[in-house]
């Protein structure tokens, strides 16, 4: 909303080039206000504007753009305001934009770097990819528990102009080991004359450096803290973590959790920003195994041809069939993948979701099939086909309610057991595709349905 308000004035200072009006106009908004508004500008127009801010609002304006446009600003920009604004970047959001360089690029950058600033972004660099090493901040305040509360707030306002949070004091030991974590407000509402000793219970939340990245979204729902200590395996801390980063983390997964749903491989950069050959790849492999799939359905119905030759009229309702399988299977399958991804969970209860998901099943196919054969029935009796012979749409209705049951029934059980069978073998349930899924009921929806056929019009079918 702001950004429509400062849109067109921006824009006319920039046409007029006023440099002073527009660095004084920047000054009184917020960096996220900032970088909405360069997303609706060119290129070019967002490095004229970038050069005009101090280096430190530069810092907080470039953590907020996405990284397609932070790679671009830094080919735009000298290798001195680079180095300017890389220094004054949070060693986390730094980190963040170094992993999704180039190799060469981002050593480039690194070499730029202070060397206390080097140091730091070589030794995020170093975790593995996917864990809280890389998410981490090494900014936080650390205490003694010899110290007075005094003491406390005397050092945090001499360092902590540059840490990540102040919300979050650690108490260390001699050697670095964290011994406890302790809130503002505790410190706030302590006595100024007392010891930390006093008010530490010594219960604190860690995560472990090599942790994936996944523990920290866990720990933060269950614990519900704005940051959290993390520590190596010998109990030294070596930064936090903070919420922010971690709803960074959270959307990520659940993006491409949804990609893996939808039968695609997952997008390393945004939807506008990949290339057509690189999305046609993408999406192409899935879906020529899904066309291979359903290559089954072609083959099952070629085996019930016969049939189809001698009642017409079964071919009309095979779509209600395959999608109300399809239908129930991606529902089951959507709701035990999140599940899982929530832990609500896990591979060990694969029996209480089997029984439940029968339950549902013949429950849910009960509703279609009698719906189906109300239609069905009702479609015979008003159809004038003298092809029909005399109550064969009343044999038609039975197969269609029944077969409706018993494919939702398959549906719901193999969309519930493919994810956490996924789960057991150690792979992403995610990749257990709604598509996927619908594919497998499709076949089995065929052969269900003529199989059913063939007992109830048995006379018929000769």
């Amino acid at each position: 909303m702001l950004g429509e308000l400062v849109l067109p004035e921006l824009e006319e200072l920039i046409s007029a080039r006023n440099f002073a009006a527009l660095r004084d106009l920047l000054a009184d908004l917020a960096p996220a206000d900032i970088a909405d508004l360069f997303s609706d500008l060119p290129p070019e127009t967002i490095a004229v504007l970038f050069r005009l801010l101090p280096t430190e609002q530069a810092a907080d304006v470039f953590e907020y753009l996405p990284v397609e446009m932070q790679e671009a600003l830094i080919r735009a920009l000298g290798h001195e305001q680079v180095a300017a604004v890389l220094n004054e970047m949070a060693p986390d959001d730094r980190t963040a934009l170094l992993q999704e360089l180039p190799g060469e690029v981002a050593q480039r950058l690194i070499n730029q770097l202070t060397p206390d600033e080097r140091k730091v972004a070589v030794t995020l660099l170093g975790y593995p990819e996917q864990s809280i090493g890389r998410r981490m901040t090494p900014d936080y305040v650390a205490v003694r528990r010899d110290w007075s509360i005094a003491q406390v707030f005397e050092h945090m306002r001499r360092v902590g102009h540059d840490k990540e949070t102040l919300n979050v004091v650690y108490v260390t030991d001699e050697r670095g080991r964290l011994i406890d974590d302790i809130r503002l407000r505790e410190l706030v509402l302590a006595d100024p004359n007392a010891r930390v000793s006093d008010i530490m219970n010594e219960q604190f939340i860690t995560l472990s450096v090599n942790d994936d990245q996944e523990e920290a979204v866990r720990a933060f729902k269950k614990y519900d803290r704005s940051a959290l200590p993390v520590v190596d395996s010998a109990g030294t801390l070596v930064g936090i973590v903070t919420v922010d980063d971690v709803l960074d983390v959270a959307e990520q997964e659940e993006t491409e959790d949804v990609q893996k749903m939808a039968a695609v491989q997952v997008l390393e950069e945004p939807y506008l920003v990949v290339d057509p050959f690189t999305m046609v790849r993408k999406r192409s492999i899935w879906l020529v195994l899904l066309f291979l799939g359903e290559l089954l359905t072609v083959t099952a119905m070629a085996r019930f041809q016969r049939a189809l030759e001698a009642v017409v009229m079964l071919a009309l309702f095979i779509p209600l069939i395959i999608s109300s399988g399809g239908n129930s299977g991606s529902q089951a399958a959507s709701l035990v993948i999140r599940a899982l991804a929530l832990r609500e969970l896990s591979a060990a209860d694969w029996w209480r979701v089997l029984r439940r998901e029968l339950a549902s099943g013949l429950m849910l196919g009960s509703i279609l099939g009698l719906s189906a054969f109300g239609v069905v029935f009702l479609y015979g009796k008003v159809r004038s086909d003298a092809a029909l012979m005399s109550g064969q749409y009343l044999s038609v209705a039975l197969t269609v309610g029944l077969s409706l049951v018993g494919v939702v029934m398959f549906g719901t059980i193999a969309g519930s057991m493919l994810p956490i069978l996924l789960k057991r073998v150690g792979l992403d349930p995610a990749v257990s595709s709604t598509p996927f899924v619908a594919t497998l009921v499709d076949v089995s929806g065929i052969v269900i349905y003529f199989c059913t056929a063939m007992i109830l019009l048995r006379g018929q079918l000769t």
